[in-house]
Parts: structure tokens; sequence; C-alpha cells
């Protein structure tokens, strides 16, 4: 498999989240803990591989104003930092977790507001710096000033030098990296039940549902589709398996991060050369894993294991 590991993150965030016993809307709450960290899916991904023993090189675009985070998560992981430094915040984003409900509620802001000619810069540094042995992680929302088939257009750039490409994005920007020729295609995408329904354009509300049309990407030339259920697994769906994957819930301390946690798991895997059903373990055991904690960052290797050996995997129609 590839050997050097490129995430993008175009849409960056310092993620605040706040620890609350219950919430009750229109009335004063009292926060029992508070946490900030660096965010955004490509950076978390970045920071969970890191965690695992696989350096990243992590790019995208980041404000200066606010820069100090990120600076100080990618030199305590070693994480090599290529991101383009503009004027300007980068988004906070806050995280409301309910630990009574075991619910995570997002306020994301608005990002930089950027441009083609930011856009130019980021595809002539990817040019520099990806060839056919790495991996490519486009991950999270496009901002404003960037068009929708942006991470279409990565795709396409970088699969032309060799890379494999794992998309996690939805909406208009997911609907566009697949609405191009096969032979750009990602490799991989993730979306969760919400996102695929959106694709979808209609509720895909069982797995039986999901897995349909999971498959129907599947034929049409997308190599891997990983969807995310939840507290109920993921399914894996390549050309040659159909496979659920879950462990039992657990009591999260936050949710956020969790599907960037399964993402950095897949690459841990299909970067290892592991089998498709040890993939799925393995993606499953980092997002559980990572429930256990606030911010991009996952326990020690040896505590994933003990998740990922329980992991239950069946093997689907």
């Amino acid at each position: 498999m590839k050997q050097n590991v490129v995430t993008v993150t175009l849409n960056p965030a310092i993620d605040q989240t706040i620890i609350l016993n219950g919430i009750t809307l229109g009335k004063v709450n009292i926060a029992q803990n508070f946490h900030k960290s660096s965010g955004g899916k490509g950076i978390n991904v970045a920071s969970c591989l890191a965690d695992w023993g696989i350096s990243a090189n992590a790019t995208g675009f980041l404000g200066k104003a606010n820069i100090n985070p990120f600076e100080i998560l990618f030199q305590s992981k070693h994480i090599i930092d290529s991101f383009i430094r503009l004027e300007g915040e980068t988004r906070v984003n806050i995280k409301l977790s309910d630990i009574l409900k075991g619910e995570t509620t997002d306020i994301n802001l608005t990002g930089l507001k950027l441009t083609n000619d930011h856009f130019q810069e980021l595809l002539k540094y990817l040019k520099n710096i990806v060839n056919e042995k790495s991996i490519v992680v486009l991950a999270g929302s496009v901002p404003e000033g960037l068009a929708a088939d942006s991470y279409a257009q990565i795709t396409k750039i970088v699969k032309k030098l060799g890379a494999w490409v794992l998309l996690d994005t939805s909406g208009k920007p997911l609907k566009e990296s697949l609405s191009v020729k096969e032979k750009y295609l990602p490799n991989c995408i993730k979306p969760n039940q919400h996102e695929l329904s959106q694709l979808a354009q209609k509720n895909l509300l069982t797995q039986d549902d999901i897995l349909q049309f999971a498959k129907s990407l599947q034929e049409k030339g997308i190599e891997n589709v990983v969807v995310s259920l939840g507290e109920n697994g993921s399914l894996f769906i390549n050309n040659k398996n159909a496979l659920h994957a879950a462990l039992p819930p657990i009591k999260a301390i936050s949710s956020v991060g969790a599907g960037d946690a399964l993402v950095a798991g897949l690459i841990a895997g299909f970067h290892g050369n592991l089998q498709f059903e040890q993939i799925a373990r393995l993606a499953v055991a980092f997002s559980v894993a990572k429930l256990g904690h606030i911010g991009p960052h996952l326990p020690n290797i040896g505590e994933v294991k003990k998740y990922e050996e329980k992991v239950k995997v069946t093997l689907l129609k």
C-alpha cells in the first residue's frame, strides 16, 4: 500500500467543548468542565494517526491571528505542518457535551473567506508533495469563497499523480466529487447515515436501504464505501464484501471527532495493508476509543488493540 499520508483540511476550527450534566434550553446551565483544542476533520485524522505512530503531512488554510493552538498540536505530535497561513482568524466551533444524555450539540461558526488564488496556491503545493506512494485524506466542509467542486478538483489532480484518496465530506461537495469520470473518483468515502441519505435524496432508514445505496456507489467505481451508523457501528463495502462492524456502546465523554477517528483507523488499516475485515475492526476500535477523550486524541496503542479484539464483524449478504 501507499507510504506517506497527506491530510487536507480546507475549513479547520478551534473546538471549544463545554461539558454539562444536562442542558435546559432557555435557562442558566452550569458547566462541569471546559476544553479547547485544535480541530477540523483532516487535523483530527492526522492527530489520531500520530497517536498510532503514523506521521502525516497536514495542509489546508489557517488564520494567523489564532494559530498558536494548532502549532502546539503539530509540534507535540510531530505532525508535518504544511498549512498556508492567511490573515484573520480560524473559525471557532462550540460543542455542548451533555454527559447525562451522552449527546453533543454542535454550534459551528463560519471560517476564513478564501479566494481562488488561495486555492490555486494549495493545488500547487499538493502537486509538489503528492506522488504514487501517497494516501490523501480530503476531509471536512468547503469554506466560503471556494467552489463546491473543490474536493473534486483536488481529487483529479492527486489521482493523476498516482495517489490513493479518501474523501470525508457531505452535501454538495460530496455530490460534486462523485459526479466525475470513474478514474477521478475517490477510492474511499465515509459518509454517515444522514449524509448518505442526503446524497440519495431519500431517507435511508434501514440497514438494507443503506447497504443497497452504498453498493450502488461501489458499483459505479468507488472501491470502498464506509457508512458510520453512530452507536450502531459502521458498514464497510468493497467489491468483495459487505460487513457490519460494531462494539457495544460505551459512556462517551464526547462524541466529537469519533467519525474522524474512524477515518484515521481506515487510513491506518490501508496504510498497513491489512485485510478488509481487519481494517473494519481497527476503524471501529479507533472510533470507540476516541469516545473517552476530549479533543483529537486516542488512548495508548494497547488500549486501542483491546477494543479491536472485541469488535464484532458480521458478513452481510
